[in-house]
């Protein structure tokens, strides 16, 4: 039987990284978003906004998926905001594909904030998680719209009888432009920014971040494992933690991303500087870099996302992830952090993202 793939959030780093992943493995593969403008070749775009059930119905009608990776989500005001159009968005869609009957699968993307809860949670409140962050830990007593998500696969799954997986990245890295939690790019924008104006290479973040270990995913490896978990019998219903597969701590990765970069790294000086106020002024000096250089992209915003960096780097703990459970199942994809963030700026260069 053909897979037939629905990328749910194809424009984000995630959801284009997969796109790509399924295309090259022979997948047909559809890229719904609200605004289709990745140039994957072998993607079929689909304009719809999950958001409105009858407009779903209407662009998915004569499409019957096999497989559902669903990557993206909308950000609002308050958690329980978040946890109403968030569920909604996830309902809608297989609610409108319930009656094709033609699903066998849905993976969805969640995240850390599984372990951690809502910003205000660690940062605040000082709920801080046992590390390394494990999927047998159980669900925090807080508000998570990731939760939300979730229940909705489970209760569709009951219904329609499909299988489902559950990935919960760390920070992900991969080339993207325009996504709203972009750390790659928005340090290569940074970094870019210091170089042409002799600023140093200020850490933004916490001294927990700056000292201990760490580990990020690479959305290669993300997509790698969310197709794995969809095609491998033994991995279904279950979830998984995916990471790179090392560790390492931001005090040494820092300074090799200023050498790439070639600018000066100044360290952790015992305060939080955020990059979001760093770069707060820079949006003309990026349109005058852009201008230049002749780059693609002139407008800051849709390049840099500090204040998602800002939350990853800011952390008062340090943060990584037992990968044990898909390990254990057979998948052995892996990456090292430095050519993670190496990788994505030798693209950014290469589609003259940055100069």
């Amino acid at each position: 039987m053909e897979n037939i793939a629905l990328v749910v959030g194809a424009t984000g780093i995630t959801g284009s990284n997969l796109a790509e992943e399924l295309i090259a493995q022979g997948w047909t593969t559809y890229g719904l978003s609200r605004n289709p403008n990745t140039p994957i070749d072998g993607l079929r775009p689909i304009k719809a906004d999950l958001m409105n059930e009858q407009n779903l119905a209407e662009a998915l009608k004569e499409i019957s998926p096999t497989h559902i990776y669903f990557t993206t989500w909308m950000r609002c005001d308050t958690e329980e905001e978040n946890i109403r159009v968030n569920s909604l968005l996830v309902r809608n869609l297989l609610n409108v594909l319930s009656h094709k009957k033609s699903v066998q699968h849905v993976a969805l993307v969640t995240g850390l904030k599984h372990y951690l809860g809502p910003f205000e949670a660690y940062a605040k409140e000082r709920v801080l998680p046992e590390t390394p962050v494990r999927e047998e830990h159980p669900r925090l007593p807080l508000p998570n719209f990731y939760y939300a998500q979730e229940d909705e696969v489970y209760k569709a799954s009951e219904r329609d009888g499909f299988t489902w997986s559950i990935h919960r990245p760390h920070t992900v890295v991969g080339y993207a432009i325009g996504n709203l939690m972009n750390i790659g790019t928005t340090l290569a924008v940074y970094a870019s920014i210091c170089k042409e104006t002799g600023r140093k290479f200020i850490w933004p973040g916490s001294e927990a971040q700056w000292n201990g270990v760490s580990d990020v995913t690479d959305a290669k490896i993300l997509a790698k494992q969310l197709v794995w978990a969809s095609s491998t019998e033994s991995a279904k219903n279950q979830s998984f933690n995916i990471v790179n597969g090392d560790v390492f701590r931001w005090k040494w990765l820092w300074k090799k991303l200023a050498v790439w970069f070639g600018v000066e790294a100044e360290v952790f000086n015992g305060t939080i500087r955020p990059l979001e106020k760093e770069l707060e002024n820079d949006h003309e000096t990026w349109t005058a870099i852009a201008e230049k250089y002749n780059l693609k992209e002139s407008n800051l915003n849709r390049l840099s996302s500090a204040w998602h960096t800002d939350l990853d780097l800011g952390r008062p703990l340090e943060v990584m992830c037992d990968m044990s459970n898909s390990r254990k199942l057979g998948f052995t994809a892996y990456t090292t952090t430095e050519d993670s963030f190496i990788n994505v700026f030798e693209r950014l260069r290469a589609e003259n993202m940055i100069p």
